[in-house]
């Protein structure tokens, strides 16, 4: 089982690095925000998930483009 909870582990650090670049540099389209994390695209749409999850991020939709960003918080 020891795979399984690595790969569990490598999402939440991926959800952190995902928590930081929209904590640094604002709101961003998901293509752009996978390019920035420099991770596996599945690992970071699974990392949004899992934020979106935590009800951390919200969501727009621009045509074609679904725009991320961190909940405003209070």
């Amino acid at each position: 089982m020891a795979a399984a909870e690595d790969y569990v582990a490598r999402i939440g650090h991926t959800a952190g690095l995902v928590w930081t670049a929209l904590h640094g540099r604002g709101a961003m389209s998901l293509s752009r925000l996978i390019k920035e994390i420099g991770r596996p695209r599945d690992e970071v749409m699974q990392a949004v998930g899992w934020l979106a999850r935590e009800d951390k991020l919200a969501f727009q939709d621009r045509g074609r483009t679904r725009i991320v960003a961190l909940k405003e918080s209070g």
